[in-house]
């Protein structure tokens, strides 16, 4: 039991070290070089904007693990909690944090998919050229301009380095909410056995 609740502590920990990781590389996307003109001028990519990595990954991460480390610690409420009552608390933080943690996932994948918003060269059907902002390797079918690297600096003009910026902090919230869906599925395995061996010590 005392393994459990140390166990606890530490995914508590990590959890939440992990979720603030995420609201950090989300709230960098909304400034591309570090510029805040292109968040005023509303130019910045839906998927950014979204902010699946601040309430997502973020918020709902780290308010699965301040429950799941006060569990741990036997803070407050938790200090004379019974095992039912645990494992029901311990049940509804990994549905939030999992929750968070997928909402993130996927919208990192969807925007590593659709590449960067950016200000691009375009020729219409009438010949006539110009320049716009929008998805530029959304429609790419042939090419996949992760692996093209010749593609990074020759289609976005600005922001200058999007790829570079977009591929770095989307694959970081991937990483990062991947790694938080783990935690939660050994936060889930180790309330159960909190559970377990309750039972047993009470039987």
């Amino acid at each position: 039991m005392a393994c459990s609740r140390t166990c606890s502590r530490i995914l508590g920990l990590s959890l939440g070290t992990t979720a603030l990781f995420a609201a950090g590389a989300n709230m960098v996307l909304l400034f591309p070089n570090w510029d805040v003109t292109y968040l005023l001028r509303g130019l910045i990519g839906r998927h950014a904007m979204l902010g699946s990595g601040l309430w997502g990954g973020g918020l709902m991460v780290l308010t699965a693990a301040i429950l799941i480390s006060l569990m741990g610690w036997r803070y407050g409420c938790f200090s004379k909690s019974g095992p039912c009552r645990s494992m029901l608390t311990a049940l509804l933080s990994s549905v939030l944090a999992l929750l968070g943690a997928l909402i993130c996932f996927t919208t990192s994948g969807v925007a590593l998919k659709d590449g960067p918003f950016c200000i691009f060269y375009v020729s219409s059907f009438n010949q006539t050229q110009g320049w716009k902002y929008g998805y530029p390797f959304k429609d790419l079918n042939n090419r996949n301009y992760m692996y093209d690297h010749s593609l990074w600096n020759s289609v976005c003009l600005e922001p200058t380095k999007a790829v570079v910026w977009h591929v770095c902090f989307f694959s970081t919230l991937l990483c990062i909410s991947f790694l938080q869906i783990l935690l939660v599925v050994i936060h889930f395995f180790n309330s159960f056995l909190g559970l377990f061996c309750s039972l047993c010590e009470k039987s």
